[in-house]
């Protein structure tokens, strides 16, 4: 248990500083395009990373329920919630998942970054959705995945 929440302090750590990296220029100029899709992944894996540490809590402190067999889960789950955050952008910047009813020339990114913060702490629920959209939009079965676990 003490492994993990190491890991996982210390991923929050690397966040951390890859957000003063990327505010503070020292990115590559390359990267400047990207810089929205890296935050937006960025802010999936606070996200993530609030959700493991949450979890970490409750199962050994409040339930008294911790296993090794989720040390995986644990571990992978930032990983998945940095992904989960960057889609999040591509689904709003498609228009195919709306923030606001109008655009305005001084709106803020800031919806990107909720957005991308709720994908990343909620990775199950927002595939579902990005599913219940496929599904809807194109007739795309949802997986089987999804599917067991109603």
């Amino acid at each position: 248990m003490i492994g993990i929440a190491i890991y996982l302090l210390l991923f929050l750590a690397g966040l951390f500083t890859l957000v003063v990296c990327l505010l503070s220029g020292q990115f590559p100029d390359w990267t400047t395009p990207f810089q929205l899709p890296i935050t937006c992944g960025l802010a999936g894996g606070f996200g993530g990373v609030l959700y493991c540490l949450r979890g970490l809590y409750l199962n050994y402190s409040v339930k008294k329920q911790w296993s090794s067999e989720w040390y995986p889960w644990y571990i992978i789950r930032p990983l998945v919630s940095i992904l989960t955050g960057g889609v999040s952008f591509l689904f709003l910047k498609a228009g195919l998942l709306f923030l606001e009813s109008q655009t305005e020339a001084t709106s803020s990114n800031f919806g990107f970054y909720a957005l991308a913060f709720i994908a990343g702490l909620n990775v199950d629920k927002f595939i579902s959705k990005i599913e219940d959209l496929a599904q809807a939009t194109w007739g795309i079965e949802k997986s089987r995945a999804s599917k067991d676990s109603k």
